[in-house]
């Protein structure tokens, strides 16, 4: 087995700040980058993005090392740290670029992924139905330099105060065991 081996996931949850902010302090992850995927304009921005014309959900690639934290192990945590139950929205935030979407790098990730969900609709945690996209991955452009490591730049910022750290207080009491040991 190779040790050295790194996989990607890519992950639309809402902001990607919030799942920045998540995804970033979990042992075995080993970068987040904050972009757009899933639309038809090339190169888009930010600007165009929240145009909600554009196609894009906002997404974080995570690389991350398997022999550390698995890909089911990621889709628990994604599962957890947002409502997958609302179409193109996630509290306040509304649009297609907010939708829950999972982009499957291959097969095995697709498989995991469409069992993850159904365990997950299954499980009664919600009352409605989860409404997470499936979709093979497409091509990724990274976000603007200001959005990325954004919570951890700006915790005291409004929406980071009152919207992110709820998030990753949540996740230190439900995910203590799988977290970085300085965050």
């Amino acid at each position: 087995m190779d040790t050295n081996k790194k996989e990607i996931a890519t992950l639309g949850a809402g902001c990607f700040w919030c799942v920045e902010a998540v995804f970033q302090r979990l042992k075995g992850v080993e970068s987040v980058v904050s972009g757009y995927m899933g639309g038809e304009v090339k190169h888009p921005t930010y600007s165009d993005i929240c145009t909600g014309t554009t196609g894009h959900a906002e997404v974080c690639r995570l690389t991350y090392d398997p022999s550390v934290i698995s890909f089911e192990d990621i889709l628990q945590i994604f599962w957890y740290t947002h409502d997958p139950t609302t179409l193109n929205r996630q509290g306040n935030d509304k649009g297609t670029q907010y939708r829950s979407a999972i982009f499957y790098h291959d097969e095995t990730q697709h498989e995991i992924a469409t069992r993850s969900k159904a365990a997950a609709d299954a499980s009664g945690d919600w009352t409605d139905p989860i409404v997470t996209e499936i979709s093979p991955i497409d091509t990724f452009y990274p976000a603007e330099n200001y959005h990325q490591d954004y919570y951890n730049a700006n915790p005291g910022q409004g929406y980071c105060a009152y919207i992110i750290t709820p998030k990753v207080q949540k996740l230190r009491k439900q995910f203590k065991e799988k977290l970085k040991n300085d965050v």
